[in-house]
């Protein structure tokens, strides 16, 4: 007779298996990400090396062609981790106010306070950069980032702000635009350009950019 026991426990450990498995095949992936962050702003996006980024992630060259094909292909990884968590955080962000008054407020709050990130600022300037010096690659990375700005489900946040969606995508691309000079300015000489201030002109851009989309204005 079989001892049920000995077999559950067989079956318990082949179910363990594949999850482990995908644990550490997920816990590689987030640890080359995390690294690439910090190289792609310390070195640049085109004179960092592969072997650099997964050193930092305490794996090999070999790991990193097993996560990603190409240098270009973790930063869009990169810029899909990053969209999707700012996406969370401005929901949360706007979800917790009743009133649209006080969501705009809120979001105005949370653009100025992007201007601390050092490290996406400089993901940003660095990959716009590269795409600006390689125009046969430009079009295929401006659809590529397009794309990854879609999946943030702009409609939710702009019913929340009661904002009409007619031409939004301009409007957005001046914000970034503005954003990252502010970014460079201030990382360029914060003497002359403190953080503070670079935070107060930005809320005073979004603030100029959204009243002209609010509903009704």
């Amino acid at each position: 007779m079989p001892d049920i026991r000995s077999e559950q426990r067989r079956q318990n450990a082949l179910a363990k298996a594949p999850n482990r498995r995908q644990e550490k095949t997920v816990e590689t992936r987030r640890a080359l990400l995390k690294s690439a962050r910090l190289i792609f702003a310390r070195d640049g996006f085109e004179a960092c090396r592969i072997e650099d980024i997964a050193a930092a992630a305490g794996h090999t060259r070999g790991a990193f062609y097993t996560h990603f094909e190409t240098k270009a292909g973790l930063f869009f990884a990169l810029l899909q981790e990053e969209v999707d968590k700012h996406a969370r955080r401005i929901r949360t962000v706007l979800k917790g106010r009743e009133t649209v008054q006080d969501r705009v407020a809120a979001l105005h709050d949370y653009y100025a306070r992007c201007i601390a990130d050092r490290e996406w600022g400089m993901l940003v300037l660095e990959f716009k950069l590269f795409a600006a010096r390689h125009p046969r690659l430009r079009p295929q990375l401006a659809a590529m980032h397009r794309r990854i700005r879609a999946s943030m489900e702009l409609e939710v946040i702009y019913k929340l702000l009661g904002i009409d969606k007619t031409d939004n995508e301009p409007r957005g691309a001046a914000l970034e635009g503005i954003m990252a000079g502010l970014f460079l300015e201030h990382a360029y000489d914060p003497e002359r350009l403190p953080e503070e201030q670079a935070a107060v002109f930005l809320g005073h851009i979004f603030d100029s950019l959204l009243s002209a989309k609010r509903t009704g204005d």
